[in-house]
């Protein structure tokens, strides 16, 4: 009766080419490939293939006038060499090897499994080509191992446990680097497998479950994620988004994505939240302040300010729903007498007040000066002087937060930090207002004085033909760069024109 590889009577079962009973040949591959001599002076010999130990089923084949020699290698560093010079069987390192010699052709096999590394060399003796055929099966040195499973990831109330693959030398029985593994394509790495474990509750007074890595070596699986997006709105809710992934870090350091279902112990990381869902800056007008005449028709104006969800004044309000800072304004006492060269209050243009809160401490996301309210008059009355900080600040879009930074990193003028101011007459003193009194009151609104300004352009007709009348002086005002008349409203923070007065008609008129 036949035997198979099982040693059982009647078995038909075979061992494969990589001498495993049964198998499927899965832990060898073949190796073939043909060698040519290049002749060169200064080379008398050289390597054909190097056949690492386990190797079975060895056939090489030399046509031409050159020889075939070996080397080996034993795992325990001994070395041997054969200059096969005659046809014949011998054992070199407990291999048996068959040598053939002819005198155009070499033939070596060995049957293997090889105890040893060999290295088959050619030794040239003449100028004539030769080349060298060969063919085997050299075993898979390193192979995956499936571990054991790791550690339950908790303590109690359910966790997991994995295994994981692991690269082992054949030879050595010892474990190795996973890129030796990754050298076969024959080699697949084996998934890892899950298991549920420690599902017993936690007791009521520990209320969370401990996470433990699989060893000290092998840290869990965690999940990764990049930073947030810039936020889809500056203002009034927006969202931003990232992407999460599930990564594992070998024992060199080494993070690498891995499939989701590892991190599953931990609730995975949202990939969309809402941001910036605070309200966003509007315009917040203040009362109006007192007419600028104390008869007749006038302005008054307000101050307008952009306030954020803090109630901080900011920038960032659009221009065009922004309202108006100025209006006219009509006070219905009649003006009786003569208006002198300024209106009869003497107070602070509220204009340019209102000009200095808005623009004074707008932030934006430009580096930009930012000048603070300025100090009281160093004075109770009379000429002095204020003080302000001007600061370089940027606004910080994502936080919504302002900066400091160094004065040098905002661009262009510096605004001024120091000016004189006029805190009315001191007692005893006449109410009349100097030119330099006057330059300090109105001097602010430059902006229209600049533009607009009072024209005379004649008199009117004198009011009595004979016996003595009054010609009346006729003002206009005059865009200067145009020099087209506009309302009268555009002029009235320039300094007024007297109202000039001038006899006429002197002559007596003829008796009745």
């Amino acid at each position: 009766q036949i035997v198979g590889c099982d040693r059982q009577l009647g078995s038909t079962v075979k061992e494969d080419n990589c001498g495993i009973c049964n198998g499927d040949g899965s832990t060898c591959r073949l190796v073939q490939g043909q060698y040519k001599f290049q002749l060169s002076e200064n080379k008398l010999d050289d390597t054909v293939v190097a056949i690492p130990y386990g190797s079975r089923q060895v056939r090489l084949v030399l046509k031409g006038p050159d020889h075939l020699y070996l080397e080996s290698k034993t795992l325990q560093g001994v070395k041997n060499e054969n200059n096969l010079s005659s046809t014949g069987s011998f054992l070199m390192d407990n291999s048996t090897i068959d040598f053939q010699k002819f005198p155009d052709k070499e033939i070596l096999g060995i049957s293997g499994p090889l105890t040893a590394d060999f290295t088959v060399k050619i030794r040239y003796a003449g100028a004539a080509d030769s080349s060298v055929q060969f063919i085997f099966y050299q075993p898979i040195i390193h192979r995956w191992r499936e571990t054991d499973f790791f550690p339950c990831s908790a303590s109690c109330g359910g966790g997991y446990q994995l295994t994981s693959a692991e690269c082992f030398d054949l030879r050595s029985n010892r474990v190795v680097a996973d890129q030796y593994c990754h050298y076969y394509p024959e080699n697949v790495k084996p998934k890892p497998k899950l298991e549920e474990c420690n599902l017993d509750p936690c007791p009521a007074s520990d209320g969370y479950k401990q996470i433990m890595p699989y060893d000290l070596y092998h840290p869990l699986p965690r999940w990764e994620s990049t930073p947030w997006t810039a936020c889809s709105s500056s203002c009034g809710g927006g969202i931003q988004s990232r992407s999460v992934s599930c990564v594992e870090e070998d024992i060199q350091g080494n993070i690498s994505p891995v499939e989701e279902w590892k991190c599953m112990y931990t609730p995975k990381m949202p990939v969309v939240q809402p941001c910036n869902i605070f309200n966003c800056p509007k315009w917040l007008a203040q009362e109006w302040s007192p007419c600028t005449v104390t008869c007749g028709q006038g302005l008054r104006y307000r101050v307008v300010l952009c306030i954020d969800h803090r109630g901080v004044h900011t920038g960032g309000c659009s221009p065009k729903t922004k309202p108006h800072i100025k209006e006219e304004c009509v006070v219905p006492t009649p003006c009786y007498k003569t208006i002198e060269k300024l209106p009869v209050e003497a107070k602070l243009p509220w204009y340019k007040q209102a000009q200095e809160l808005e623009e004074g401490t707008v932030v934006s996301e430009e580096p930009s000066f930012i000048p603070e309210a300025w100090s009281t008059c160093s004075v109770t009355c009379g000429m002095g002087s204020q003080v302000r900080f001007v600061k370089c600040q940027v606004l910080l879009s994502f936080s919504q937060s302002v900066a400091d930074l160094p004065i040098d990193a905002c661009e262009g003028p510096k605004p001024v930090s120091q000016r004189a101011c006029y805190s009315g007459p001191c007692s005893g003193e006449a109410t009349e207002y100097t030119p330099e009194e006057t330059e300090l009151l109105y001097g602010s609104l430059q902006e229209f004085d600049e533009l607009y300004d009072w024209e005379y352009e004649g008199f009117t007709q004198c009011s009595e033909s004979c016996g003595g009348g009054v010609q009346e002086a006729v003002v206009t005002c005059l865009n200067k760069l145009t020099r087209e008349t506009v309302d009268k409203t555009f002029c009235v923070t320039s300094h007024r024109p007297p109202q000039l007065l001038k006899a006429c008609s002197l002559d007596p008129c003829p008796p009745r």
